[in-house]
Protein backbone atom coordinates (compact mmCIF):
# COMPACT_ATOMS: atom_id res chain seq x y z
CA UNK A 1 0.00 0.00 0.00
CA UNK A 2 1.34 3.41 -0.94
CA UNK A 3 0.56 6.89 0.27
CA UNK A 4 0.84 10.22 -1.52
CA UNK A 5 4.41 10.76 -0.27
CA UNK A 6 5.82 7.39 -1.33
CA UNK A 7 4.03 7.59 -4.67
CA UNK A 8 5.52 11.02 -5.39
CA UNK A 9 9.02 10.04 -4.31
CA UNK A 10 8.84 6.81 -6.31
CA UNK A 11 7.91 8.66 -9.49
CA UNK A 12 10.85 11.04 -9.07
CA UNK A 13 13.20 8.20 -8.19
CA UNK A 14 12.21 6.15 -11.24
CA UNK A 15 12.97 9.11 -13.49
CA UNK A 16 16.20 9.94 -11.59
CA UNK A 17 15.14 13.47 -10.73
CA UNK A 18 15.47 15.60 -7.64
CA UNK A 19 12.25 16.81 -6.07
CA UNK A 20 11.32 20.05 -7.83
CA UNK A 21 8.93 22.89 -7.06
CA UNK A 22 5.90 20.87 -8.17
CA UNK A 23 6.89 17.98 -5.89
CA UNK A 24 7.42 20.31 -2.96
CA UNK A 25 4.03 21.95 -3.57
CA UNK A 26 2.36 18.53 -3.67
CA UNK A 27 4.04 17.50 -0.43
CA UNK A 28 3.11 20.78 1.21
CA UNK A 29 -0.53 20.34 0.17
CA UNK A 30 -0.56 16.75 1.44
CA UNK A 31 0.78 17.71 4.85
CA UNK A 32 -1.42 20.80 5.14
CA UNK A 33 -4.51 18.71 4.49
CA UNK A 34 -3.41 16.11 7.06
CA UNK A 35 -5.44 17.47 9.95
CA UNK A 36 -8.64 17.48 7.90
CA UNK A 37 -7.97 13.96 6.56
CA UNK A 38 -7.36 12.67 10.08
CA UNK A 39 -10.48 14.43 11.40
CA UNK A 40 -12.60 12.90 8.64
CA UNK A 41 -11.14 9.46 9.24
CA UNK A 42 -11.70 9.79 12.98
CA UNK A 43 -15.32 10.73 12.27
CA UNK A 44 -15.67 7.64 10.08
CA UNK A 45 -14.09 5.35 12.67
CA UNK A 46 -16.27 6.67 15.46
CA UNK A 47 -19.47 6.42 13.45
CA UNK A 48 -18.88 3.51 11.08
CA UNK A 49 -21.77 1.34 12.26
CA UNK A 50 -24.15 4.28 12.12
CA UNK A 51 -22.92 5.35 8.68
CA UNK A 52 -23.43 1.86 7.27
CA UNK A 53 -26.83 1.50 8.93
CA UNK A 54 -28.04 4.89 7.64
CA UNK A 55 -26.66 4.23 4.16
CA UNK A 56 -28.30 0.80 4.08
CA UNK A 57 -31.67 2.22 5.07
CA UNK A 58 -31.38 4.98 2.46
CA UNK A 59 -30.27 2.50 -0.22
CA UNK A 60 -33.18 0.15 0.47
CA UNK A 61 -35.57 3.10 0.45
CA UNK A 62 -34.23 4.20 -2.95
CA UNK A 63 -34.04 0.67 -4.38
CA UNK A 64 -36.72 -1.27 -2.45
CA UNK A 65 -36.67 -4.22 -4.86
CA UNK A 66 -33.38 -5.25 -3.26
CA UNK A 67 -35.14 -6.36 -0.08
CA UNK A 68 -38.24 -7.83 -1.69
CA UNK A 69 -38.47 -11.58 -2.41
CA UNK A 70 -35.97 -12.39 -5.16
CA UNK A 71 -33.93 -9.25 -4.49
CA UNK A 72 -30.22 -9.39 -3.81
CA UNK A 73 -30.65 -8.27 -0.19
CA UNK A 74 -33.67 -10.49 0.47
CA UNK A 75 -33.10 -12.86 3.39
CA UNK A 76 -31.18 -11.99 6.50
CA UNK A 77 -27.98 -13.53 5.14
CA UNK A 78 -27.99 -11.45 1.96
CA UNK A 79 -29.03 -8.30 3.81
CA UNK A 80 -26.14 -8.78 6.23
CA UNK A 81 -23.73 -9.44 3.36
CA UNK A 82 -24.79 -6.18 1.72
CA UNK A 83 -24.15 -4.20 4.91
CA UNK A 84 -20.85 -6.06 5.42
CA UNK A 85 -19.73 -5.01 1.93
CA UNK A 86 -20.76 -1.41 2.58
CA UNK A 87 -18.69 -1.47 5.76
CA UNK A 88 -15.78 -2.86 3.76
CA UNK A 89 -15.99 0.01 1.24
CA UNK A 90 -16.21 2.55 4.04
CA UNK A 91 -13.19 1.16 5.88
CA UNK A 92 -11.00 1.18 2.79
CA UNK A 93 -12.20 4.66 1.84
CA UNK A 94 -10.93 5.79 5.26
CA UNK A 95 -7.54 4.21 4.54
CA UNK A 96 -7.38 6.02 1.19
CA UNK A 97 -8.27 9.30 2.89
CA UNK A 98 -5.38 8.96 5.32
CA UNK A 99 -2.96 7.85 2.60
CA UNK A 100 -4.04 10.58 0.21
CA UNK A 101 -3.78 7.92 -2.50
CA UNK A 102 -6.28 5.56 -4.09
CA UNK A 103 -3.81 2.68 -4.53
CA UNK A 104 -5.20 0.82 -1.51
CA UNK A 105 -8.61 0.74 -3.17
CA UNK A 106 -7.19 -0.93 -6.27
CA UNK A 107 -5.12 -3.41 -4.25
CA UNK A 108 -7.65 -4.35 -1.59
CA UNK A 109 -11.11 -3.63 -2.96
CA UNK A 110 -11.43 -3.23 -6.67
CA UNK A 111 -9.18 -5.90 -8.19
CA UNK A 112 -11.55 -8.61 -9.28
CA UNK A 113 -14.58 -7.15 -7.52
CA UNK A 114 -16.61 -6.44 -10.65
CA UNK A 115 -15.97 -9.95 -11.94
CA UNK A 116 -16.90 -11.46 -8.57
CA UNK A 117 -20.11 -9.44 -8.33
CA UNK A 118 -21.04 -10.24 -11.93
CA UNK A 119 -20.41 -13.97 -11.42
CA UNK A 120 -22.55 -13.96 -8.26
CA UNK A 121 -25.30 -11.91 -9.87
CA UNK A 122 -24.80 -8.98 -7.48
CA UNK A 123 -26.07 -5.80 -9.14
CA UNK A 124 -23.34 -3.17 -9.35
CA UNK A 125 -25.72 -0.23 -9.77
CA UNK A 126 -27.09 -0.39 -6.22
CA UNK A 127 -23.54 -0.87 -4.90
CA UNK A 128 -22.57 2.40 -6.56
CA UNK A 129 -25.64 4.10 -5.09
CA UNK A 130 -24.75 2.82 -1.62
CA UNK A 131 -21.17 4.10 -1.91
CA UNK A 132 -22.43 7.54 -2.91
CA UNK A 133 -24.90 7.59 -0.02
CA UNK A 134 -22.07 6.79 2.39
CA UNK A 135 -20.00 9.61 0.88
CA UNK A 136 -22.77 12.11 1.59
CA UNK A 137 -23.18 10.86 5.15
CA UNK A 138 -19.43 10.99 5.80
CA UNK A 139 -19.20 14.52 4.43
CA UNK A 140 -21.98 15.65 6.77
CA UNK A 141 -20.40 13.96 9.78
CA UNK A 142 -16.99 15.44 8.95
CA UNK A 143 -18.55 18.86 8.55
CA UNK A 144 -20.30 18.46 11.90
CA UNK A 145 -16.90 17.51 13.37
CA UNK A 146 -15.44 20.83 12.21
CA UNK A 147 -13.91 19.95 8.84
CA UNK A 148 -14.58 23.09 6.81
CA UNK A 149 -13.77 21.89 3.29
CA UNK A 150 -14.99 18.34 2.81
CA UNK A 151 -14.40 18.10 -0.94
CA UNK A 152 -11.37 15.83 -0.48
CA UNK A 153 -13.72 13.21 0.98
CA UNK A 154 -15.24 12.74 -2.48
CA UNK A 155 -12.08 11.21 -3.92
CA UNK A 156 -12.10 7.64 -2.58
CA UNK A 157 -15.86 7.23 -2.87
CA UNK A 158 -15.98 8.68 -6.39
CA UNK A 159 -12.96 6.58 -7.36
CA UNK A 160 -14.69 3.37 -6.29
CA UNK A 161 -17.87 4.47 -8.05
CA UNK A 162 -16.03 5.20 -11.30
CA UNK A 163 -14.12 1.93 -11.22
CA UNK A 164 -17.20 -0.14 -10.54
CA UNK A 165 -19.35 1.78 -13.03
CA UNK A 166 -16.99 1.15 -15.94
CA UNK A 167 -18.44 -2.30 -16.46
CA UNK A 168 -22.06 -2.27 -15.42
CA UNK A 169 -24.43 0.07 -13.65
Amino acid sequence: MRDAVTKLIRSYDVSGRYLDRNAMDSLKEYFQSGTARIAATTAISGNAASIVRQAGLALFEQVPELIRPGGNAYTTRRYSACLRDMDYYLRYASYALVAGDMNVLDERVLQGLRETYNSLGVPIGPTVVGIQIMKDIVKQIASDAGVEDTTFIDEPFDYMTRQLSEVSV
